[in-house]
């Protein structure tokens, strides 16, 4: 009785330290971060402007371009960038509405249009070109993550800048044209949401076999019980924490694998 006992509190310890030991493990990548910090540089004639975060410490680190929602360069996505900084990152938020941001959806609506797409790669290329420049970061490690309105726009830095690494696309338009998608030499990570009534199942999966067709690596994932804007706990409604988890443990795993090794 006392063995089996024994062996009863043994088998309870080890399952607590494996449910542990991936939080610890996730924990100890966590390092300190350096800013935000303002940072402007040239596109053409313009001037973009964004906010710079980076890992303690000299580096050289794999960076990562952080593309806003439609909302613009909003307290959220500035959590995002300083959680991949965390991450061992030197992370650029970009403005790509020059200081403009939406409080409700109709002028988040009208900022988004007024934004035409060439100019907003052009800003996302000259980020990309202002990270190479600097010297704790490694210029040939270079990815993009995007939220809404930004996962498209990540996309679509991916078909103009070929040495973009890594992307990843967070319930963003998706292109299907092929004579678009073989420009991309990225990896490519999507987390989507099934009850999506913009960018449906049927989009992602097109989007996926596509990529596929085309001998391009792409995880594409679709949550069942989530809709757009899922990750954002602004969007009262709509938000769902569990997938948000289960969708930023994919993507600090696709960039390690894709930016760190």
């Amino acid at each position: 009785m006392k063995r089996i006992r024994a062996l009863l509190i043994l088998s309870t310890v080890c399952f607590s330290l494996a449910s542990v030991l991936p939080l610890f493990a996730q924990n100890k990548t966590a390092t300190t971060v350096v800013g935000p910090k303002a940072v402007s540089f040239p596109c053409g004639e313009e001037t973009v402007r964004g906010v710079m975060y980076q890992p303690q410490g000299a580096g050289p680190f794999p960076a990562i371009v952080i593309i806003h929602e439609w909302w613009g360069l909003n307290d959220w996505i500035k959590q995002q960038a300083q959680m991949l900084a965390e991450h061992g990152y030197v992370t650029l938020a970009v403005d790509l509405y020059r200081g403009q941001m939406a409080n409700d959806p109709e002028m988040a609506h009208e900022l988004m249009r007024a934004l035409p797409q060439d100019r907003g790669v052009q800003y996302l290329q000259s980020s990309v070109a202002y990270l190479k420049a600097q010297k704790n970061v490694m210029p040939d490690r270079i990815g993009a993550a995007g939220w809404c309105m930004g996962g498209g726009f990540a996309l679509q830095l991916a078909i103009a800048e070929p040495s973009l690494r890594a992307v990843a696309i967070n319930y963003g338009a998706l292109d299907t044209d092929p004579t678009q998608l073989k420009k991309i030499h990225a990896a490519v990570l999507g987390n989507f949401g099934a009850l999506d009534r913009g960018i449906t199942p049927q989009d992602v999966q097109a989007f996926a076999a596509e990529m596929k067709k085309l001998g391009h690596p792409v995880d594409v994932k679709e949550y069942s019980d989530a809709g757009h804007a899922f990750q954002n706990p602004n969007n009262k409604t709509g938000y769902r924490a569990a997938d948000t988890a289960d969708a930023d443990r994919r993507m600090f795993t696709f960039f390690a694998r894709t930016l760190k090794h």
